[in-house]
């Protein structure tokens, strides 16, 4: 019998959930419809960068999802041949200005190598040494160099993975879907019943359970990046780290021509995707501390998105309560593009309930995060 799951959502979420229903070994009898409008999506203005190793972040739990993130992420790149437009493992430097601060983060990464062999090789750098692994700066702080960090185009990924799954098992509505109060999809007025729904719908999850008797704790929180043109580097073929300078923005250098600023995180703009020219401006004066001769003639795009964050920052994911057919995943903020593919992958997992036995590994207890309201 032919199994019927939808998606809503085709972020980092979503087209990792359609990945992995579509590689399942009963794939053929398993029908996937995705619904996505891509409206806001904060995968497709996520600034890319996948180094999670030196966080000083306490949730443990959030830790385990973003370093184990870190590793499928690799895998998936490795598995579907995906090319370094993509995925590129460049590297990560973090800078620091105190050298207390600096051994501090040193010493971390070192201890980390032992849990994980993603993070690879973990160097401490000059600021001379910085501006060596990546030319275009003129200014640098000392550093630590994670041989394992990456840089991910959130848009491209999306695409490369949907359209492996569209080979087999998936077809995509592109329109706006939502939870009427049966718990059916409903679009434009149509309802749709399957035996799954997975939401993968970031800030929006809160809008599309409105009909249900919960409540969700989540907030949208604006993302703005700006993405400029920058002079080649004589004789430099090099592939530039992901730069995590100390007081700026990221610096994420794209081949020897493009860079990267961002991205921002404003809690007050919530679903306002409006370019803020102020914020353009901070991003370019970022920039400018690290890279001589910056200015708005290097702007090429801008580009913002929403995030959706949690009370305490926490993610979560798992079926919703008091409805066994519904599947959520969300609450990832800024570490989406490193959490997302995991969560995707026990979504996928657990709507052909397949047995996920690490879930508390990675997870508070949903009902933090979305209650079924008592009558």
């Amino acid at each position: 019998m032919t199994k019927k799951i939808a998606i809503i959502g085709g972020g980092i979420i979503g087209s990792t959930a359609a990945y992995y229903l579509s590689q399942d070994s009963d794939a053929e009898n398993i029908e996937v419809t995705m619904f996505d409008d891509g409206n806001g999506q904060a995968t497709k203005a996520a600034a890319g960068i996948i180094s999670p190793w030196l966080s000083k972040r306490r949730n443990k739990k959030w830790y385990n999802l973003a370093q184990d993130g870190a590793t499928l992420l690799k895998q998936i790149a490795m598995d579907t041949n995906m090319p370094e437009d993509i995925y590129n493992q460049c590297g990560t430097i973090i800078t620091r200005d105190n050298p207390d601060k600096l051994q501090e983060l040193y010493d971390l990464a070192l201890k980390r190598t032992s849990q994980t062999e993603t993070i690879g090789d973990v160097i401490k750098l000059t600021p001379n040494e910085v501006k060596e692994y990546i030319p275009i700066l003129d200014h640098s702080l000392p550093g630590v160099y994670v041989s394992g960090g990456a840089r991910l185009d959130g848009a491209k990924y999306t695409n490369h993975l949907k359209n492996i799954a569209k080979k087999i098992n998936l077809s995509i509505i592109n329109d706006y879907a939502k939870l009427n109060d049966d718990g059916n999809i409903l679009v434009n007025d149509k309802s749709y019943q399957f035996d799954k729904i997975i939401l993968a719908t970031g800030a929006w999850t809160k809008k599309v359970l409105e009909s249900l008797p919960l409540t969700v704790d989540t907030r949208a929180q604006k993302g703005q990046l700006i993405e400029l043109a920058i002079n080649q580097v004589a004789n430099s073929d090099q592939n530039m780290p992901v730069l995590m300078p100390e007081g700026e923005s990221d610096f994420i250098p794209v081949g020897k021509s493009r860079l990267i600023i961002g991205a921002s995180h404003e809690d007050d703009k919530g679903f306002d995707l409006s370019i803020d020219d102020d914020i353009t401006d901070s991003l370019l004066n970022s920039a400018k501390s690290l890279v001589n001769n910056i200015s708005v003639d290097n702007l090429i795009r801008v580009k913002t998105g929403t995030r959706g964050y949690t009370n305490d920052y926490g993610p979560f994911f798992g079926v919703v309560p008091g409805y066994k057919n519904i599947l959520v995943g969300g609450g990832l903020g800024s570490s989406g593009l490193t959490t997302g593919p995991l969560v995707g992958k026990i979504l996928a997992n657990l709507s052909l309930n397949h047995n996920v036995s690490n879930l508390e590994e990675y997870r508070k207890p949903i009902v933090n995060y979305i209650k079924l309201n008592n009558n």
